[in-house]
């Protein structure tokens, strides 16, 4: 019988050590950043992704009498549920005033700032250059330079973030969908992405050294690495609503500035993509959605593909690159091919993607196309990592 029970001893410890660890966003680690907090008076830039727990950020630290005197929002709106410009306001729930950083305004001004000690940042990313999150970040720690105020950045697992691809953008198509010299799929966590944005003084300021003396904490992820598979538990907005959806962003997401339908107003964004004039068997129609009204191609009935599926499905199909063939299967049906790339080339950051699709080059040599500079970031990329890599 001791023998058995010792047996039985050993395999439950091996299982205990063997077993994974559960990753743990930065805000989850408030043992270190809330006495960073105690009587300062506090502005946080959040969303619906901001929890501890089950929490809300903004109720957690008001719950632990932290003084936030202003809330900032981007894209989508303090409570995600928006996919249009978005104005400030107040929180319902709290009573305190929201600064909308996405539309007319981008960056806050010392006006938004002079109740404000310090700053702290958490926004769940998905790790996409025209995902326009990474740009808020850019503005707010600009404003948190300008204005001589400390930023913390909770940082979060980037579900994208085991694999680096796409084209590098070139800085003449910089836009708020893409202002740094990054590939579409770039690899980094927020709070990693922020180094590199002080570290390479790409920060906008004057003079450029100036990011330099921003004081930035990043409160990293327990048990993440870029080898991680992350299942964000909160959508990041409202046409991302699964994991599969959030895997086909970079490359469906890329078709956004074509004619394509890339499922907006269906139960699977990102996932189907097509065009009323075109002909395949699966077809789809978009509608009304509470955040979004009036999709593209509103109530027609739309010809193209679909590439749902179990999320192991989906990783197989992505196998850890940009996957532009979709986007030239789409191009060579299209009958209009002098309309297709409407407004493309900032979505794509290059003139170069479109004239290589129209000038009928494969995937392939496109693809060796992007090689010399993926290189090269990947260099710079390296210097900024806060966790174990892929490669």
């Amino acid at each position: 019988m001791r023998k058995i029970i010792i047996i039985l001893l050993i395999f439950f410890t091996a299982i205990s050590y063997s077993a994974p660890h559960r990753i743990e966003p930065g805000a989850q680690r408030y043992k270190i950043y809330l006495p960073m907090l105690k009587g300062k008076r506090v502005g946080v830039f959040a969303n619906q992704t901001s929890l501890v727990g089950k929490t809300h950020l903004v109720d957690f630290l008001l719950k632990h009498k932290i003084h936030v005197t202003k809330i900032f929002a981007p894209e989508h709106g303090f409570r995600g549920n928006l996919d249009r410009e978005i104005n400030n306001s107040v929180d319902s729930k709290t009573g305190l005033p929201i600064i909308s950083l996405y539309g007319k305004q981008l960056k806050p001004g010392a006006e938004d700032l002079k109740n404000v000690d310090i700053l702290l940042f958490d926004i769940q990313d998905v790790g996409v250059r025209f995902y326009t999150y990474i740009s808020s970040l850019q503005k707010f720690m600009e404003g948190a330079a300008e204005n001589h105020l400390p930023l913390i950045i909770l940082d979060r697992p980037n579900p994208n973030g085991f694999y680096v691809d796409g084209p590098v953008l070139d800085l003449k198509f910089k836009s708020f969908t893409g202002m740094q010299p990054i590939p579409i799929v770039y690899g980094m966590t927020m709070g990693e992405y922020a180094k590199m944005l002080v570290g390479e003084e790409w920060l906008n300021l004057t003079p450029k050294s100036f990011a330099k003396k921003l004081k930035l904490t990043v409160i990293a992820c327990r048990h993440y690495s870029h080898k991680s598979l992350y299942d964000p538990p909160v959508k990041p907005s409202p046409n991302l609503p699964s994991i599969q959806s959030i895997y086909w962003y970079p490359s469906i997401g890329l078709m956004e500035a074509t004619v394509m339908s890339v499922g907006r107003g269906t139960s699977h964004p990102f996932q189907y993509f097509g065009h009323p004039s075109l002909r395949t068997h699966f077809t789809f129609t978009p509608v009304g959605q509470p955040w979004d009204e009036y999709p593209p191609y509103y109530n027609q009935l739309c010809h193209g593909w679909n590439l749902s599926g179990s999320k192991k499905a989906v990783l197989r199909k992505i196998a850890n690159k940009l996957q532009i063939k979709y986007l030239i299967m789409a191009y060579n049906l299209y009958p209009d091919k002098e309309h297709f790339f409407a407004g493309f080339n900032y979505m794509a950051g290059n003139d170069v993607l479109s004239k290589q699709i129209q000038a009928g080059m494969s995937e392939k040599e496109i693809r060796q196309s992007w090689q010399p500079q993926l290189r090269t970031f990947k260099k710079i990329r390296k210097k900024y990592l806060l966790y174990q890599d892929f490669t």
